[in-house]
């Protein structure tokens, strides 16, 4: 074989040149995390409001991981195109379909539930993927949200 035929080496996971945040938490780590997500997001361009929403939907999916899903997680951060995006992921028992199925919003008495239900309320999407292996739940939020359309789902 020439090298010309030579195979090109692959990587088996793409390369993120926009990445800013990838790190594994506990319980000890939520307050600092909270404040990195916010240095970061911010220099992204998140401004505002909309920086403060985002954080506080973070800090919703840490502490859920802490709580919920076997009391570590991991989370990555990235800047991609006109948005910032935050994956949080645990080794927990997952959440069953009824319960990612019900999108209301819990009832004011109730002391839990609701860090997902807000967490969606505070960002532009949410995808939640969840098994008995755990759950990976990814937040978004428009640097730029469209002129007259609301920024949020």
């Amino acid at each position: 074989m020439t090298n010309a035929e030579s195979p090109r080496p692959r990587t088996v996971l793409p390369i993120e040149s926009s990445l800013l945040l990838s790190d594994s938490f506990g319980p000890a780590e939520v307050t600092d995390l909270r404040h990195t997500v916010t240095s970061f997001a911010g220099e992204s361009g998140l401004t505002g409001s909309r920086l403060e929403d985002f954080v506080l939907a973070v800090n919703e999916l840490i502490t859920n991981a802490v709580r919920h899903g076997g009391g570590r997680g991991s989370i990555r951060l990235w800047r991609e195109g006109p948005a910032v995006i935050c994956e949080v992921s645990d080794t927990g028992r997952g959440i069953s379909a009824e319960r990612l199925g019900d999108g209301r919003r819990p009832a004011p008495d109730t002391a839990g539930g609701w860090g997902l239900w807000l967490a969606k309320q505070l960002s532009d999407e949410m995808i939640v993927e969840s098994s008995d292996l755990g759950t990976t739940v990814r937040i978004s939020a428009s640097l730029d949200p469209p002129p007259g359309q609301p920024p949020r789902r």
